[in-house]
C-alpha cells in the first residue's frame, strides 16, 4: 500500500478519547457548561452587577449625607434663633435637618398651647421631645440602611452558591470521565473548568459585596452617632433655652407686678 494513502487513512480515524480545539474563554466555558450551571453563573452575574450598583449609590449618598449635616450643623449653631431656623425649612432634604424640624415642631406646640406654664409640665415636654427625636432618628436611620441586608446576604450566601454550581460540575466532569474512559487532561480540564468557573463568579460577587457591607455599616454607624449627639445638643439647647425664658419671665413679672408669658427663642 502506498504510504501516503496508509497515513491519511491512520489521520482519518478519530481515536477514543481524543477531543477538539478547545475555547477555554469564558464565553466557551459558559457555553459548554450544563443548563444547572449557566443557571448558577448567570443568576450570579445578575447579583454581582445590582451588588455595584448599590455600591455606588450608597457611596454617592453616604459622602452627600455627610456633606449636609456639615452644612446644617454650622447653620445650626450660628443661628441667632432656631425660630427663624425652623421657618427658613420648607421641607427636610437630609436626616438631620428631618431631627431638628420634628423637635422644633413639637417644641412650638407644646409653647403654642401654653404648657410651659405649668411647672410640672417642663420636664415631661423635653421627654417627649427626647421620645420623638429617637423616633426620627430611627426612621431615618432605617432609610439609610435600606439594601444593607442584601449586600450581606451576597457576601455571604454568593460563595456557596458558586460551590454548589462548581460540585455539580465536577460531578458531571466525572461523568464523561467514566463515559469516555480516559483520563488525560485534554479529557478531565474542560470540564473542570467550567466547574470552577461557577466558584470564580460567586467570589467576584462576594468579594465586592462584604467588603462594601463592612465599609457602610461602619460609616452608618458613624452617622447615626452624629445624628444621636446632633439631638443631644438640640435639647441641651432647647432646655437653656427653657431656663433663659423662665428667668426673663420672672424678671419682668417682679418689674412690672403681674404675669407675663413665656417668651419663645
Amino acid at each position: 500500500m502506498d504510504p501516503q494513502t496508509t497515513q491519511t487513512a491512520i489521520d482519518s480515524v478519530k481515536l477514543a478519547g481524543s477531543v477538539g480545539p478547545l475555547n477555554m474563554s469564558f464565553l466557551g466555558l459558559f457555553q459548554d457548561a450544563d443548563i444547572i450551571g449557566k443557571a448558577v453563573i448567570t443568576g450570579l452575574l445578575i447579583v454581582s452587577i445590582l451588588t455595584w450598583a448599590i455600591i455606588f449609590d450608597k457611596a454617592v449618598r453616604i459622602s452627600r449625607l455627610k456633606r449636609r449635616a456639615t452644612y446644617f450643623e454650622e447653620r445650626f449653631w450660628s443661628a441667632g434663633s432656631l425660630d427663624m431656623l425652623y421657618d427658613k425649612i420648607k421641607r427636610p432634604s437630609d436626616p438631620m435637618q428631618a431631627v431638628f424640624v420634628a423637635g422644633m415642631k413639637e417644641w412650638r406646640s407644646a409653647s403654642d398651647k401654653g404648657l410651659f406654664a405649668i411647672p410640672g409640665n417642663r420636664n415631661t415636654i423635653q421627654a417627649r421631645v427626647d421620645r420623638i427625636l429617637q423616633v426620627t432618628i430611627g426612621r431615618e436611620m432605617s432609610a439609610i440602611e435600606t439594601w444593607m441586608t442584601f449586600l450581606a446576604s451576597v457576601g455571604s450566601v454568593a460563595p456557596f452558591v458558586g460551590l454548589f454550581g462548581t460540585v455539580l460540575g465536577i460531578m458531571r466532569s466525572f461523568i464523561h470521565i467514566a463515559q469516555a474512559q480516559n483520563t488525560s487532561l485534554a479529557v478531565v480540564a474542560p470540564g473542570i473548568a467550567e466547574a470552577l468557573l461557577a466558584t470564580a463568579v460567586g467570589l467576584v460577587a462576594a468579594i465586592p459585596a462584604t467588603a462594601a457591607y463592612n465599609k457602610f455599616a461602619t460609616e452608618i454607624g458613624r452617622y447615626g452617632a452624629r445624628l444621636d449627639n446632633f439631638a443631644n445638643d438640640f435639647v441641651a439647647t432647647l432646655s437653656r433655652n427653657l431656663e433663659m425664658g423662665k428667668a426673663e419671665r420672672n424678671e419682668r413679672e417682679t418689674a412690672a407686678g403681674g404675669e407675663v408669658g413665656w417668651v419663645r427663642r
